[in-house]
């Protein structure tokens, strides 16, 4: 029984829908990565998971040239291949194809980078509600938002439109973020094309909207 097979959740259930919906659409098609196409995430995707030297330049901006440059080489490879790579998950080396660690570290990334293909496309639409998701989500982003927020001048508060809230950074000032879970997950990683409401001061949304957020 294959790795893919044997696991469950969000991670993998993302990776398999990303890698689906790559098949579909080919290397060639735009994404909401900037100057990126889908040969271009997808090679990042498989640096990430397979080439551990070259991953750490994504977070170290030092490093970041050596990243690019092997990211470059990467996607020269058979299209086919790196969906495969993709889709088949880490190498057995990997502590990432332990179930626990891989929900932990990869289900936002493959949501937002799923996301970052199907909302490229003309005429996308938010996904049907999925309240295992959206809690999934929640859990993680709850954890993550400090980080993610981290550049903002102002404090955040998300909430969800049940009304739980998430102190994401504390600031005399402050901008609510409403939204479902989801679409606060695609906010606080970056991605204006997140279906989010915002409360407070103008100049201060300006600030937030105008910071650096995600990693």
């Amino acid at each position: 029984m294959s790795w893919r097979v044997r696991q469950s959740g969000l991670a993998v259930s993302e990776r398999r829908a990303l890698s689906d919906l790559l098949d579909q659409l080919g290397p060639d098609a735009p994404t909401l990565c900037v100057g990126w196409t889908t040969r271009d995430l997808a090679a990042h995707l498989v640096i990430r998971e397979r080439r551990p030297d070259a991953a750490a330049g994504v977070v170290l901006p030092p490093l970041a040239g050596y990243t690019a440059r092997v990211q470059h080489r990467k996607a020269q490879r058979p299209w086919r291949e790196l969906v495969e790579q993709i889709r088949n998950g880490p190498p057995w080396w990997s502590p990432m194809r332990l179930s626990p660690l891989a929900e932990k570290v990869d289900g936002i990334e493959f949501f937002v980078h799923h996301e970052d293909v199907r909302r490229a496309r003309p005429g996308w639409s938010p996904r049907p509600f999925d309240p295992r998701r959206a809690d999934r989500l929640w859990t993680l982003l709850s954890r993550l938002a400090p980080l993610c927020y981290r550049n903002s001048p102002v404090g955040v508060v998300l909430r969800r439109p049940d009304g739980v809230q998430c102190l994401a950074r504390r600031r005399a000032r402050s901008v609510t973020v409403s939204g479902e879970p989801e679409e606060l997950v695609l906010h606080a990683y970056g991605r204006d094309q997140g279906i989010v409401d915002f409360e407070g001061d103008q100049v201060d949304v300006t600030g937030l909207q105008g910071s650096r957020r995600g990693f």
